[in-house]
């Protein structure tokens, strides 16, 4: 689970990838946050619950900065599936950073926090709690003293083209990819060239559970010029095509074995000479051969 975590992490920590997911999700594409304006974050901050220091983690944060002056920190959490706590988890989360304010003599200056949560589900948009007042019953006589807090979830799989669109990194290709298989097309790939295709390989094998992205990247033996998702998903496809004719010969390969057994046609190490199989691995298949053959 550490692992896939990391892995998920590792596009979205890259500055380029940041900025652009921010920009399209917040302000529409217009480029509001610049690379260079952002400036990692620790993504770690600790609090005390019962007599103990406990340590909780964003998945990626940053702070941006106008100058030399910060004035917000974004942070992005990731989510595969739904969580009806992620209310509670996002304020822990956004509290923590606000208290490291209070902690930091030398930041003089207070700036706001802004978290995003990516869901990238595909059966349904986010049907969980979206406010802390979902996470509980609140009486009504208390609710004007019980602050509510709410958070800012993107469903990715249902962004619109026109939205997808407008990303300009790496994340325009998870996008498509999830948009496609919400919609249970066939995913193709995109011709464009992938700027992090080590990063955005191991966020694709992260999310879907499937290493096949990740494993034909690292087999390497793809064209010089850049790599598109369209490259690794015909190497995906070839690839199994490839197995498939192997099981497919093997499974022909059996039924003849059983055949000649059926018809009494050899002993079991004769008819293990005659296909170029181990005797142990004929053994196997007669055993699958009914009794009464």
């Amino acid at each position: 689970m550490a692992e896939k975590d990391i892995t998920e992490k590792n596009l979205e920590a890259l500055n380029d990838v940041f900025a652009d997911i921010v920009n399209v999700l917040l302000f529409k594409g217009e480029e509001v946050i610049k690379e260079k304006e952002l400036e990692a974050d620790t993504t770690k901050s600790m609090f005390k619950a019962d007599g103990k220091i406990h340590e909780q983690e964003r998945d990626v944060s940053k702070f941006w900065k106008n100058g030399e002056i910060r004035i917000s920190i974004l942070g992005i959490e990731n989510q595969t599936a739904q969580d009806s706590d992620m209310p509670l988890r996002v304020i822990s989360y956004d509290g923590a950073s606000y208290k490291q304010q209070l902690l930091d003599n030398k930041q003089k200056k207070r700036y706001p926090v802004a978290t995003l949560v990516l869901y990238f589900g595909t059966e349904e948009k986010w049907s969980k709690a979206k406010h802390l007042y979902e996470c509980f019953d609140v009486p009504e006589k208390l609710k004007p003293f019980v602050n509510d807090y709410k958070i800012n979830v993107f469903n990715i799989a249902f962004l619109s083209p026109k939205t997808i669109a407008m990303f300009k990194s790496d994340f325009k290709i998870i996008a498509e990819y999830f948009r496609t298989k919400r919609l249970n097309q066939k995913y193709n790939g995109s011709k464009e060239k992938l700027k992090h295709a080590n990063e955005t390989l191991k966020m694709f094998s992260a999310l879907t559970g499937d290493d096949s992205f990740e494993k034909v990247y690292n087999e390497g033996n793809f064209k010089k010029g850049g790599i598109t998702m369209c490259d690794v998903v015909e190497r995906i496809r070839d690839d199994g095509r490839t197995e498939g004719r192997i099981e497919g010969i093997a499974k022909e390969q059996e039924r003849i074995i059983m055949n000649l057994i059926e018809s009494n046609a050899g002993t079991i190490e004769q008819i293990a000479a005659w296909v170029k199989l181990p005797v142990k691995e004929v053994k196997k298949i007669a055993q699958k051969v009914p009794v009464n053959a």
